[in-house]
């Protein structure tokens, strides 16, 4: 069976597990790309294109010192930078 772009794998679960201590789930795993964007591209969220489980998430980063500001002047560690990199890789790139 061939991965999908967006999947949530097993070894991006046992990769969470690893990296952040415990085991994503699909929602928090595709918020991932959007908030790469957006850090990318403004520096902003768009507070029209997140759910309230997407705010639930942030709010979680927030608590674990991953992300902190508001939708217009959102931060994001360095650290929690690289895991997201890491699990995009493997959900959306590296499709083995």
């Amino acid at each position: 069976m061939n991965q999908t772009r967006g999947q949530l794998t097993q070894r991006i679960i046992d990769k969470s597990k690893e990296l952040l201590g415990y085991e994503i789930d699909v929602r928090e795993f595709r918020l991932m790309p959007y908030l790469q964007y957006c850090l990318v591209n403004s520096m902003d969220l768009d507070p029209n294109k997140i759910t309230s489980v997407e705010r639930e998430i942030l709010s979680k980063w927030k608590k674990a010192g991953h992300v902190s500001g508001g939708a217009m002047d959102l931060a994001i560690t360095e650290t929690f930078w690289g895991i997201m990199c890491e699990l995009i890789w493997l959900g959306y790139v590296d499709l083995s």
